[in-house]
């Protein structure tokens, strides 16, 4: 979907992507980085909008220095920050942009009220959007990036501003597209944790330079544990899980639960309830951005 080889932008002194060379499947990737690692700039060099100082990349198989139009064709940009018309309704605007992308007018309306449907704001479509929550206004802005029907989307920080609620209605959209609709997605944000569990492929960048291009398995399936807290008796629920063959270590109340599959679950709740305790806390660990900085590109 995606082919870059050494495309670099610079600002001055400053080089906000560097010698970047990296393939990006079809499905759904997340672009992993801390703030200012330069994800921004790359979409938008995907996009046609930004020249590349060197280098070049493709997206669809077009060239992003000459073919910067047929890209937008084909491609929906979710842009991080706000920048909808306040006094325009859901309906309106996303009409609009479908019309900007060459949808006649009858199939425009058509296929924005289906759009709003899938994104949950049919009810409030008619609403100025100057009135909408930051969550209503974040779906306005995906509504609009898959209007026309594009084969690849580019989402920037699409969880910004939202609630753990909101992030996760908004990660199972992002799922929906990728698996249902059939569309690519490359997903920008600088919290793995929310993309893990939402993307098939991830690729991380920092200060603009690539640090790892893989599949989201062999990250997560890398040092694999539960996180177990209980109320009390840590260290006797610890032995009950080795006695039944996993790996625990406890630490007061709170243990690390070698995870080998569904199962784990199972013995966990079977010891907990065994021993009598309460389970406080039961879940995988976030993985810290700090993590993946260590690791060099290309790495395991």
């Amino acid at each position: 979907m995606i082919s870059t080889a050494g495309l670099t932008k610079r600002y001055g002194t400053v080089t906000a992507v560097s010698e970047l060379t990296v393939d990006i499947p079809a499905g759904i990737t997340g672009l992993i980085g801390a703030n200012g690692a330069g994800k921004s700039t790359l979409i938008k060099m995907l996009l046609g909008l930004l020249t590349p100082t060197s280098g070049k990349a493709q997206v669809l198989g077009h060239d992003i220095g000459t073919d910067g139009v047929s890209i937008r064709e084909r491609v929906g940009y979710m842009p991080e920050h706000d920048c909808l018309p306040p006094d325009m309704s859901a309906t309106e605007f996303v009409v609009h942009m479908a019309r900007m992308s060459g949808l006649p007018r009858a199939a425009a309306r058509e296929r924005t009220a289906d759009t709003l449907r899938h994104v949950g704001l049919y009810e409030e479509r008619y609403r100025p959007i100057g009135g909408y929550s930051t969550g209503m206004k974040q779906r306005v802005k995906l509504a609009q990036a898959l209007v026309h029907d594009p084969q690849l989307i580019f989402l920037d920080e699409p969880t910004n501003g939202l609630d753990p609620s909101g992030r996760d209605e908004m990660l199972g959209l992002i799922r929906r597209i990728g698996t249902e609709f059939g569309i690519s997605v490359l997903v920008s944000s600088h919290l793995l944790g929310e993309l893990e569990r939402t993307c098939d492929h991830v690729v991380v960048i920092d200060g603009g330079q690539l640090l790892r291009a893989s599949s989201t398995a062999e990250i997560t399936a890398k040092g694999a544990v539960l996180v177990v807290e209980v109320t009390e008796r840590g260290e006797e629920v610890a032995t009950a899980l080795r006695m039944a063959g996993l790996e625990a270590v406890a630490s007061d109340d709170t243990l690390q639960v070698g995870l080998i599959d569904d199962s784990t679950y199972d013995a966990v709740i079977s010891a907990v309830t065994r021993l009598d305790v309460g389970l406080v806390r039961l879940e995988r660990p976030r993985h810290r951005m700090a993590e993946l900085f260590a690791t060099p590109a290309g790495g395991a």
